[in-house]
């Protein structure tokens, strides 16, 4: 049986700090990551920096001390709504804890802050092959985005730079 907590992350609070770097290696390391470890830069950098940002926000769920899932959600804005929004950046719950609806807890954390927040919104990305991630979404509420049926769906494009 579980004995899972759901918490806001500080990230000046050591235990969160650590427990979000494992998460997000562990997630990098899955296929549906990318299949590669975060790089030696972000694993020095990437707390500091967001430390630094005051529109980042990430929930944390524990197993006792053990870190079992995370949520990284940045605020950005909607300019149609002229309000905030929140883009779901990362979801992570471990190999060990699948299957366990803890993805379920993490949106609702997150749900309760966005509204908190008066966002207008929660986006997410997802890979179009990941099937278990496309139904939990599809569960809690999300699809994909259209204004007009006739012009489609918003596609996710990126540049790297």
């Amino acid at each position: 049986m579980l004995e899972t907590k759901t918490l806001i992350a500080d990230l000046n609070n050591p235990q969160h700090a650590k427990a979000y770097l494992s998460l997000m290696s562990h997630y990098a390391s899955d296929p549906m990551g990318g299949g590669k470890d975060i790089s030696d830069y972000a694993k020095q950098n990437l707390v500091p920096s967001l430390m630094k940002r005051t529109d980042v926000f990430i929930v944390l769920i524990f197993d006792g001390e053990t870190p079992a899932a995370l949520l990284t959600a940045i605020e950005g804005f909607s300019t149609f709504a002229c309000k905030p929004l929140f883009n779901i950046h990362d979801v992570v719950v471990h190999s060990d804890y699948r299957g366990n609806g803890l993805t379920k807890h993490l949106f609702e954390r997150i749900e309760e802050l966005a509204k908190f927040r008066e966002c207008c919104k929660i986006t997410l990305e997802v890979l179009s092959g990941n099937e278990v991630a496309c139904k939990a979404y599809e569960a809690l509420g999300f699809s994909d985005y259209q204004l007009d049926p006739e012009f489609g769906s918003a596609l996710f494009w990126t540049k790297t730079l």
